[in-house]
């Protein structure tokens, strides 16, 4: 017989315990309390966020993006390291939005899972609080959301939502690129959020093979990374915007390298005119790729090509910039390099030139 029978059903039975969540959101409004800002109107708990539009703007333009951190979640969940990847949504999502010129406002996170602890919950929160602090954004409200059934035990995902506000007079939108600018780079934080479903597949990660098999590969220590495998793939995504700040007006366009690596995401600085005639020139004897994808490259036997199509290689941001600007940009922002140039194009149907084929 059924417990039904016996005695009446509870939403605990059913695995979800809306007290123990209830006692969850009252920690996560205390960490939105540190990224307030005086535009906002609201605090967590309400059933939508307020937010007033910042003044001093001639044509506010209201920028937005969503994303979320991928199968990074599965390295983080096997090292039962979860302060990390909530700070890895918000770069990725301020960095986006930086792309256009926009500053972030807000932010809003969605948390699913199956029976992830409270505990764990507050920590994947508090990385995005902290992110969000770190930039003056406000953690304007989210959702947590409790799926049994629809995740296994131990599982959750985690997605970000961000509006930003940029002047439309200032909006970078690549029609300002012309031949004989310069590209300059910034590095990237390890492999950001992208490409990890290769890595797993190169070690078998999160392939039902058990966390103990995850957790003794991602533990193994390489001496060129100074560290375990583990933490090179855990490297926080960086943000670029308090870098680049200061020279948003004098900048032509922005690539934040992501999933495609450079050649997939600097050719969007061009749309898809094919008459354009230029092209972005990459020197990849500019920078010396860092060791955790020469460990990616050898334990999989993968090409130069495909290497360069899936992974960062080392560049977080492009921004094309005139070359005196770029002298004063390489001379001010650290760890930034030259890595390229805008130049007529040999073929029309190709945006981006020097990479491995």
């Amino acid at each position: 017989m059924s417990k039904s029978e016996f005695e009446s059903l509870s939403y605990v039975d059913a695995g979800v315990d809306v007290e123990a969540a209830e006692l969850t959101v009252k920690a996560f409004s205390e960490i939105a309390i540190k990224t307030m800002r005086p535009e906002v109107l609201s605090g967590v708990g309400p059933f939508a966020g307020l937010f007033s539009l910042p003044t001093g703007l001639q044509e506010p333009v209201l920028v937005a993006s969503a994303d979320g951190v991928g199968t990074k979640i599965l390295i983080a969940t096997a090292l039962d390291r979860f302060d990390s990847v909530g700070a890895d949504l918000v770069n990725h999502c301020v960095n986006d939005i930086l792309t256009v010129g926009a500053r972030p406002l807000f932010f809003m996170d969605y948390l699913a899972t199956a029976d992830l602890s409270q505990a764990q919950r507050i920590d994947i929160v508090s990385g995005v609080g902290n992110a969000c602090a770190e930039q003056n954004v406000a953690l304007l409200g989210g959702e947590t959301a409790d799926m049994p059934d629809m995740y296994r035990s131990g599982d959750f995902d985690l997605a970000g939502f961000i509006v930003g506000i940029v002047d439309r007079a200032k909006i970078i939108d690549g029609k300002k690129i012309d031949i004989g600018d310069v590209l300059v780079a910034l590095p990237s934080g390890g492999l950001q959020t992208n490409g990890y479903s290769l890595v797993r597949k190169i070690w078998s990660i999160g392939k039902d093979l058990g966390f103990e098999h995850d957790r003794q590969i991602l533990q193994k220590e390489f001496p060129s990374l100074g560290g375990s495998l583990g933490d090179a793939l855990l490297a926080t995504h960086r943000s670029f915007l308090s870098d680049l700040d200061p020279y948003l007006e004098q900048i032509h366009g922005i690539a934040h390298i992501t999933g495609g690596g450079i050649g997939g995401n600097l050719s969007r600085l061009f749309g898809h005119d094919e008459s354009n005639g230029k092209s972005a020139w990459i020197d990849t004897e500019s920078w010396q790729i860092p060791n955790i994808f020469k460990v990616i490259q050898e334990a999989g036997s993968i090409e130069d090509s495909e290497m360069f199509g899936a992974f960062n290689m080392g560049v977080g941001i492009i921004i094309v910039v005139k070359e005196n600007i770029a002298s004063k940009i390489i001379n001010e922002v650290e760890g930034s390099w030259l890595v390229g140039e805008i130049k007529k194009a040999e073929n029309l149907q190709k945006f981006v030139e020097g990479l491995p084929d």
